[in-house]
């Protein structure tokens, strides 16, 4: 397996991992160090350092991710070659191409420097999807939106299926009882960046404690991959947010919430935070983009509001805020069974053991 962060491995891929080692497959790893990895070799894989800068572009370091994928698949000849993120899709397709090794790409968002034809840099990026998986056994894409515009381009020719994202695992993120009373506690959970919906968030926050004096709360969790310290440091220092930081597990925060925001415009395969955070009975904000609105059903499980508008979320929170406790209740009751019917992470274990089983 293939990709570029631990803790991407370990939350959202590790119930294959089990079933792959359980039906006695010997699972290889790599990816960069983290502390996930420990628990991942504890399970059983075994692991190989491998160094990505998963933003960058350097073409010396990709170079040198190319060689290293090399030396790796060669050397262990695996049978098939699972690779998750745009790096280890497009180097891992290509070395896998050239050295004639089964692998399954899994499309986890295309982000938007792929989606545009505007700069010789986009065009560039369409031209390596395509050539990286026009040999793969199979193409998984987490949303449709993503499906349609890599098959409409010819992006993607070989054999694809959609998957509910990564799914979620409906056991771990229990229905959780809902928070009764005030303050309404809403949280915002991913990276802290642009793209994400920080600023919007943020933005709301400032108005809604002036509106709403001890009635909202807004609370924060995740790290900061774009310069946001100082700023979260002033803001909870004046009691506007409350920032946690990483957590490893984000499931007593989502206890106390009575709703989770995420104003995303990041080209979002399907946003883990949404599907964790409905799946554990909690009502969820966000935008109706790829990998966002498919989470929710507008004014049923949630709201929708529009991408980069702080006044959009501003009047959407507001709404919230005037539900009664019931009614809020009532919309993370709504979502959890739409997870149930639509997101079980079981669904996407079960597509990839077809997939693996045909290479045996």
């Amino acid at each position: 397996m293939l990709t570029d962060h631990h803790v991407d491995m370990y939350n959202w891929r590790r119930e294959l991992i089990c079933d792959l080692l359980d039906r006695g497959h010997e699972v290889h790893i790599a990816l960069p160090y983290g502390e996930k990895v420990e628990l991942l070799k504890q399970m059983g894989c075994i692991y190989t350092p491998i160094s990505i800068e998963r933003r960058g572009k350097n073409v010396v370091k990709d170079a040198c991710l190319i060689r290293d994928y090399y030396a790796l698949i060669k050397n262990y000849k695996p049978d098939v070659v699972l690779t998750y993120g745009t790096k280890p899709n497009i180097y891992g397709g290509i070395v896998c191409s050239i050295l004639k090794t089964a692998y399954i790409e899994n499309i986890n968002g295309l982000g938007t420097g792929i989606t545009t034809d505007t700069s010789f840099f986009e065009m560039f990026m369409q031209w390596l999807y395509k050539f990286s998986s026009k040999n793969a056994k199979c193409v998984f894409f987490q949303n449709s939106s993503d499906q349609r515009y890599c098959l409409g381009k010819k992006i993607v020719t070989s054999y694809n299926e959609l998957l509910p994202g990564s799914g979620v695992n409906l056991e771990y993120f229990s229905a959780l009882p809902f928070p009764k009373g005030e303050p309404i506690v809403f949280t915002y959970i991913a990276r802290i960046m642009k793209e994400k919906g920080i600023e919007e968030f943020l933005g709301a926050a400032k108005q809604l404690t002036v509106d709403y004096p001890g009635k909202a709360q807004f609370h924060i969790l995740g790290f900061c991959e774009e310069s946001y310290e100082k700023q979260l440091e002033e803001l909870q220092n004046s009691g506007i947010v409350q920032y946690h930081g990483m957590q490893n597990d984000v499931r007593p925060y989502i206890m106390k919430s009575h709703c989770i925001v995420l104003p995303s415009f990041y080209g979002e395969g399907m946003s883990n935070t949404l599907l964790e955070s409905a799946s554990s009975g909690r009502p969820i904000i966000t935008t109706n983009l790829p990998g966002c609105g498919e989470t929710l059903e507008d004014g049923v499980t949630g709201f929708v509001v529009e991408p980069r508008s702080t006044k959009s979320l501003i009047e959407t929170l507001k709404k919230f805020i005037e539900m009664s406790n019931d009614e809020q209740s009532a919309m993370g009751i709504a979502g959890r069974r739409k997870m149930e019917l639509e997101f079980d992470r079981k669904i996407v274990v079960e597509k990839y053991l077809n997939r693996i089983e045909e290479e045996e």
